[in-house]
C-alpha cells in the first residue's frame, strides 16, 4: 500500500463558510460515492466482463491514501455514503485497512461493499472489526450448474460459506443482488427467492443492463421488474409495496405479507424499464482514478494527477465540473441509452 502521502489543507473554503453541496443542473444533490478499488475479479459473470480480459497494471490503481484523500475532500461537501466495488474488492490486498481509513473520515456515516463472496469467509470477521456497515452479495442463482454457466467458475460452495461467515460475524440485513439473465429460468429465480427467505437475506433483482463485456446485450433479454414482481407474488409469497425511506434509493422495495417474513425486504431495480434518474445521487470513480457522473455515460474526468500532486481545490473543481455536465438520464437528456464502451468491471459495479 505504501506510505501515506502528505496531508493537504482544504483551502478552497474559508473556515467560517459552509461549502456548497454538489448539485447538478437538474438540482440533484450528490451525496453517494461509489469507488472501484480494482478491476480484477476471481469470477467472470456474463453481464459484467468477458472470459478473456486484460486487467490494469497494479501501478495504475489509486492507492488507499489517494482514495482516502478524495473522500476527505468530498465529505465536507455533503458526501456521506461510500460503496466500495470492483471487480471484486476482496482481491485487493489489505482491503479491510481501506475500510478503516474511510470510516475515520469525519462526515462519513456509512461504508458499504459489494462482493461476490468467494473470498468472504476469510475476511468477514476482519471486515466487521474494520467497521464495514453494509454488505451486498452478488448471487444470481443457487443452482450449481447454472451458477457455473453465469459466472464461468465453479465456486458456489465458497459463496455459501462466505454468506454464512458474514452472518456469523454479525452483519445484518445482508442484501443479495441478482441479475436475471436470459439463461436463468423463472424456476431458478423462484428457488433463489425461497433460499433468501430461508436464510433471512434481503433479495434485490437488478434488470440486465447493457454493460456486459461481450456487448451482446439486447433489449429483449431484459426480464422486467414488473415480470419479476408478478413471479414472486404468485410463486413465492404475496408482496406489498413499502414506502422508501430514502427517495434516492434505486430499488422499489416490497415486503412479504406473511408475518413470518414481513420484516424482510425484496427490492427491484428497474434501471432499464423504469429509470430512477430523476433522484440519482450517485457519483463513481474507477479503479484508475477516472471520475464518472453516470453509469451509462462515457464521459470521464481524470482525478489521478490531482489526487497525487494537486490541491484540494483542484480535486473539488474537477468533481463539480463533472457533476455540472451530468445529463438528465442514462447518459443523455432524453433517457435513451448511451451504451458505454466500457464494461461493468471497468467502471465499478
Amino acid at each position: 500500500m505504501g506510505g501515506r502521502e502528505s496531508s493537504h489543507v482544504n483551502a478552497s473554503h474559508p473556515s467560517n463558510q459552509t461549502p456548497l453541496p454538489i448539485v447538478d443542473s437538474f438540482q440533484r444533490l450528490h451525496s453517494n460515492l461509489r469507488i472501484s478499488v480494482t478491476d480484477r475479479c476471481n469470477i467472470r459473470c456474463q453481464y459484467c466482463m468477458p472470459e478473456l480480459v486484460k486487467f490494469l497494471p497494479q501501478r495504475d490503481l489509486l492507492s488507499f491514501e489517494q482514495i482516502e484523500r478524495l473522500v476527505t475532500v468530498l465529505a465536507p461537501l455533503g458526501v456521506d455514503k461510500i460503496r466500495l466495488t470492483g471487480g471484486e474488492p476482496l482481491v485487493r490486498s489489505q482491503f479491510p485497512v481501506l475500510v478503516e481509513m474511510l470510516k475515520s473520515v469525519p462526515g462519513i456515516t456509512e461504508v458499504a461493499m459489494t462482493t461476490n463472496a468467494v473470498l468472504l469467509a476469510d475476511h468477514a470477521e476482519r471486515l466487521k472489526q474494520a467497521g464495514l456497515d453494509r454488505l451486498n452479495i452478488s448471487l444470481d442463482t443457487i443452482d450449481p450448474a447454472l451458477f457455473k454457466a453465469v459466472t464461468r467458475r465453479d465456486v458456489l460452495p465458497k459463496v455459501f460459506a462466505g454468506i454464512e461467515a458474514a452472518q456469523q460475524a454479525g452483519f445484518e440485513r445482508i442484501k443479495i443482488n441478482a441479475v436475471p439473465l436470459p439463461l436463468v429460468s423463472d424456476d431458478a429465480i423462484v428457488d433463489l427467492a425461497k433460499f433468501c427467505l430461508e436464510q433471512r437475506l434481503e433479495l434485490r433483482f437488478i434488470e440486465f443492463m447493457p454493460l456486459d463485456g461481450s456487448q451482446a446485450w439486447q433489449a429483449q433479454d431484459v426480464r422486467s421488474g414488473d415480470h419479476l414482481r408478478r413471479l414472486i407474488n404468485d410463486r413465492v409469497g404475496e408482496i406489498t409495496p413499502v414506502v422508501a425511506g430514502d427517495a434516492s434509493q434505486p430499488a422499489a422495495d416490497f415486503q412479504y405479507v406473511d408475518s413470518a417474513f414481513n420484516s424482510l425486504r425484496i427490492g427491484f431495480i428497474d434501471s432499464v424499464t423504469q429509470p430512477f434518474c430523476s433522484s440519482c445521487n450517485r457519483m463513481r470513480i474507477t479503479a484508475e482514478g477516472k471520475f464518472r457522473n453516470c453509469l451509462f455515460s462515457d464521459a470521464e474526468w481524470d482525478l489521478k494527477e490531482a489526487l497525487r500532486h494537486g490541491s484540494d481545490h483542484e480535486i473539488e473543481a474537477i468533481v463539480r465540473e463533472a457533476i455540472a455536465a451530468k445529463k438528465r438520464g442514462h447518459g443523455s437528456d432524453d433517457f435513451s441509452f448511451v451504451r458505454p464502451t466500457k464494461a461493468m468491471y471497468q467502471i465499478g459495479g
